[in-house]
């Protein structure tokens, strides 16, 4: 039985809880309903932690709830098949206490499991494609389960064949392939002071640093990372260190170079400032944040101020992260 509401408020949809209504609301609790629901003109939403509505949604929202988690195992291997609306956060801490090392540098991160491929998140030297398998999902096209492998998945920065095609599938399992034998990930700046570390001392860590620099969604409205980091060609970034010598920058295999955005906007002196109450967070340059009254006007005001603002002064054109919506897609800023 699908769960179905209309005219439910958006502020309890989006964690940037911008106002507005949702003409209607399913919620996915079965994966068998997804044959059952009523239109396929559908949006999918977890948690919303990477979602913002910038007005009243006439489209429906479903809203995917699955859960469960079933582990299975090889020699050299966890084999965990979870269902997308696990709650990301949960399903590491679970992982971690069940001894399935590896994705404790992606603690903390908002969102549930079915949204993680999507955006293929990643922090702290980590990627969930890293260890993703296969994706189960319905195939709104052709009206059947499918399993994308991983190579199907088309993983890259940031990006999946999901958010390429976001009418297409339905996501309601991610299975993930975890090595049992287990090398820790300490690369990153702020891990390399630990030593021989334990995938427990990482994941205090890495908690401990996402809580000192990002707001908690629950406590302050936001969407996480507003921004993507953006990559620069070898000659672009010789001449920015030139400018900027204290600019860091991390090599790509081609030769680019990934460059910190809110290091970019923090130079700009952007953090703290706000257009009526969306602002930039006062410790985190890359977050926008909502002190309660924000409107979508405000929002979008100040990402294209800042967008503007660093293509002018970097000759970078910054790209927005967070799924912009308006009435029935997305925005481009």
């Amino acid at each position: 039985m699908i769960v179905t509401k209309h005219n439910a408020p958006l502020k309890q949809l989006h964690t940037f809880r911008l106002p507005g209504v949702a003409r209607v609301v399913y919620y996915l609790r079965d994966k068998h309903d997804c044959a059952s629901l009523p239109t396929n003109n559908y949006l999918v939403i977890g948690h919303g932690s990477n979602t913002i509505f910038t007005s009243d949604f006439e489209r429906p929202l479903v809203r995917v709830e699955l859960r469960g988690i079933e582990m299975t195992e090889s020699s050299e291997h966890w084999l965990l098949k979870v269902a997308a609306g696990e709650p990301w956060h949960e399903f590491v801490t679970y992982c971690l206490d069940s001894g399935y090392f590896g994705l404790e540098n992606l603690a903390l991160i908002p969102g549930t499991v079915g949204a993680a491929p999507v955006q293929n998140i990643g922090a702290y030297g980590s990627e969930v494609a890293d260890f993703i398998s296969s994706v189960e999902a319905w195939d709104r096209e052709q009206h059947c389960f499918v399993q994308l492998e991983h190579d199907d998945c088309q993983f890259a920065y940031r990006d999946s064949i999901f958010k390429k095609n976001p009418q297409r599938w339905l996501i309601t399992a991610v299975y993930f392939r975890i090595p049992k034998r287990w090398c820790a990930n300490n690369q990153y700046a702020e891990l390399s002071d630990l030593v021989e570390p334990t995938a427990a001392q990482i994941y205090q860590r890495v908690i401990s640093v996402r809580q000192n620099k990002l707001p908690d969604p629950d406590l302050v409205a936001n969407a996480g990372s507003f921004f993507k980091n953006p990559t620069v060609s070898a000659q672009h970034y010789q001449q920015l260190v030139s400018l900027y010598p204290e600019l860091r920058g991390y090599a790509n295999a081609d030769g680019s170079f990934k460059l910190a955005a809110g290091w970019l906007i923090d130079k700009r002196g952007w953090k703290g400032k706000q257009i009526g109450s969306i602002a930039v967070h006062q410790r985190q340059a890359l977050v926008l944040i909502n002190s309660g009254n924000g409107c979508s006007a405000d929002l979008l005001a100040l990402a294209t101020a800042i967008k503007n603002d660093i293509q002018q002064s970097f000759a970078i054109t910054l790209e927005v992260e967070v799924r912009l919506f308006d009435d029935q897609s997305l925005i481009q800023l």
